[in-house]
């Protein structure tokens, strides 16, 4: 479905008119189209504000000026045609039910019972279209802002507009855009540590079976960046060991992710970590810049294991030589 349809679907939909075939079209394209969904929430937004707004009555001089002005127009016209004076006989039937009270009652009661009947089932029966994707609790929304004032001159009545913070719910699959950038998002702005732990451990598992952490646009991926990151800066040593689980594929190939390792097994302060990224070095145990990290913590550092298991890596890189 394009943008174009899609616009006029929605209004259709807002008043309850679009058909049941286009249901399912339009919430398809509301899940993949940013603008399209920007404007549904809108117009929702709008109804809503709109049933906030009191109903105006028009005075009983302005309709009876107005009865008047349409009296004296109809008296000023040029004689009339076949189809007008049809319709003008109508009228004058309309004014013969003026006449008759009880006929006039009788036909206002059955019209206004079967125009209620017909009211609920349509109210009933209204097509309801879900949010494809994104799921709002537009009532449990805190208030953000008082945008505006207004108070109606002469009277007690004042209209407040405010803006409320929305929590909304995305559902996806992880190969997503959507759903990656918003786990990139969950390493940054999250509300609790558990959000954050959950959400690099998801990244790092993504990077470990090879999804979307290859090298794209010449630059290093934006999930590997974020494990690296993690990696040499999360205060969690759980958090550190998945970044260094998500980044193992990668020792071999990007610099910046082997000189992220090296630093965790000089200056981390979790035996942990540095376990993990001794056995992440031994494919690259031959490089020179790995090397002179593994002499030196097999001879300097404090902890015996983490000592031994350097002097492990490096007894294996003399035997390939």
């Amino acid at each position: 479905m394009k943008c174009e349809d899609a616009q006029q679907n929605i209004i259709l939909a807002q008043y309850g008119e679009l058909p049941d075939e286009l249901q399912f079209p339009l919430e398809q394209h509301l899940g993949e189209c940013e603008d399209c969904r920007r404007e549904w929430n809108a117009l929702m937004a709008l109804n809503e504000e709109l049933a906030l707004m009191p109903m105006v009555e028009p005075s009983p001089n302005l309709l009876a000026a107005s009865r008047m002005r349409l009296d004296e127009a109809l008296d000023s016209m040029p004689p009339r045609s076949i189809s007008q004076r049809f319709f003008g006989n109508a009228f004058r039937w309309l004014g013969f039910l003026q006449g008759a009270p009880a006929l006039a009652t009788l036909l206002l009661g059955v019209g206004f019972l079967g125009g209620n009947v017909i009211a609920r089932y349509q109210a009933a029966h209204v097509p309801q279209i879900p949010r494809p994707v994104i799921l709002s609790n537009t009532a449990n929304g805190a208030i953000a802002s008082v945008s505006g004032i207004v108070q109606t001159p002469n009277s007690s009545l004042v209209q407040v507009k405010y803006n409320r913070l929305v929590p909304e719910t995305v559902q996806g699959s992880l190969d997503d855009p959507q759903i990656r950038q918003l786990l990139l998002l969950g390493t940054k702005l999250a509300t609790s540590t558990d959000v954050h732990a959950d959400s690099v451990a998801l990244l790092a598992n993504e990077c470990r079976a090879g999804h979307s952490c290859d090298t794209s646009g010449g630059g290093a991926n934006e999930i590997r960046s974020i494990l690296v990151s993690s990696l040499r800066y999360d205060k969690s040593p759980e958090v550190r060991l998945k970044a260094l689980s998500g980044l193992q594929p990668y020792v071999g190939q990007d610099e910046h992710v082997r000189d992220a390792v090296l630093d965790a097994l000089m200056h981390d302060k979790s035996a942990d970590v540095r376990t993990q990224a001794i056995s992440m070095l031994t494919p690259v145990e031959a490089d020179s810049s790995v090397r002179q990290v593994l002499r030196t913590v097999s001879s300097q550092d404090a902890n015996p294991a983490i000592r031994n298991a350097s002097y492990q890596v490096l007894q294996g890189s003399a035997d390939i030589q």
